[in-house]
């Protein structure tokens, strides 16, 4: 049973365009919050537009932490996301505000609640041997070397493969093993009120493709010209793999169309949703509640009476 006594977090997740970041900031204005970023990519500074992190406006409207405060020449990882974001939260509730947890990477949330698994480091030439193969070669390895893990990962998605792969490289032992035991999450310190937003997915693919449109026109292209011209940054780079780079910078170096790389990206783009969507349906606790509303303030009402009943 949850403990009521304990300070409240609340928590808004779902796949990308799904509505969060405006039901986080109507909440944080109404109730007095502290809008607390947990998505990878919104970390990043060079990737406002390209990653649809709030604009100067929208943070203007309620305190925001963690959004565009690492150099994309700076490795990130989700302990250091955990760690941060603990921070965060204690510096909200010693402010009085709500710390309102908004993401769609579904990793740093269970790390930040669950705790972290002690996985040593690893070696750095493994790291960027697995960074510069294709993650379709990167599943094969996979495969051999711990099918369980490669059986549960989509073979397209590139983060987690890599990141599988690479512990068992250079530990010599599968995740499942390092999992198994966690320390740090704040879990069992917070009462937690989570909502996980699961739009129609028609509605969701419209608003994906319209979104993207509205960032080619919006300075996404100075964005992508602006990482390209850094010397700074390996070609494997995690920013690099922000949806829309690659698109827009072949686009810009003549190899292929806007058309195509509006497609593409578009294409991209649904199918990282599609993930984001079957993740957060299956995987977090049943006590996170899931809904298709998509109207902000019906959201609103409804995370009120949960928050504050």
């Amino acid at each position: 049973m949850t403990d009521t006594t304990l300070p409240k977090v609340a928590l808004i997740a779902g796949p990308t365009a799904s509505g969060k970041s405006a039901l986080a900031i109507a909440l944080a204005e109404k109730r007095g919050g502290m809008v607390i970023n947990a998505d990878s990519a919104q970390v990043y500074a060079d990737l406002r537009i390209l990653t649809a992190r709030p604009n100067e406006e929208d943070e203007a409207r309620a305190p925001h932490r963690l959004f565009g405060h690492i150099d994309g020449a700076d490795a990130y990882s989700a302990a250091r996301w955990a760690a941060e974001a603990r921070a965060a939260i204690h510096e909200a509730h010693g402010d009085g505000l709500l710390p309102i947890l908004v993401g769609g990477t579904g990793l740093y949330l269970l790390t930040l609640l669950d705790g972290i698994a002690p996985i040593p480091d690893i070696e750095p030439e493994i790291r960027e041997e697995i960074r510069a193969m294709q993650v379709a070669d990167a599943h094969a390895h996979l495969t051999r070397l711990d099918p369980e893990a490669a059986a549960r990962l989509h073979p397209s998605d590139t983060t987690r493969v890599g990141r599988a792969l690479e512990v068992i490289r250079s530990t010599g032992f599968p995740l499942a093993y390092w999992h198994s035991e966690r320390t740090g999450g704040i879990g069992g310190e917070v009462t937690l009120s989570a909502t996980v937003l699961l739009p129609d997915r028609a509605w969701l693919h419209e608003r994906t493709d319209t979104r993207f449109e509205h960032m080619l026109q919006s300075g996404a292209v100075d964005e992508v010209r602006e990482l390209e011209a850094r010397t700074d940054l390996s070609e494997n780079a995690p920013v690099r793999r922000a949806i829309g780079v690659r698109e827009i910078a072949d686009w810009q170096a003549g190899r292929i169309s806007r058309e195509e790389a509006a497609t593409r990206a578009q294409a991209a783009t649904r199918q990282y949703a599609k993930r984001q969507y079957t993740w957060f349906r299956r995987q977090p606790p049943g006590a996170w509640e899931r809904t298709a509303e998509t109207e902000t303030y019906a959201l609103l009402d409804e995370f009120e009476r949960k928050l504050f009943q």
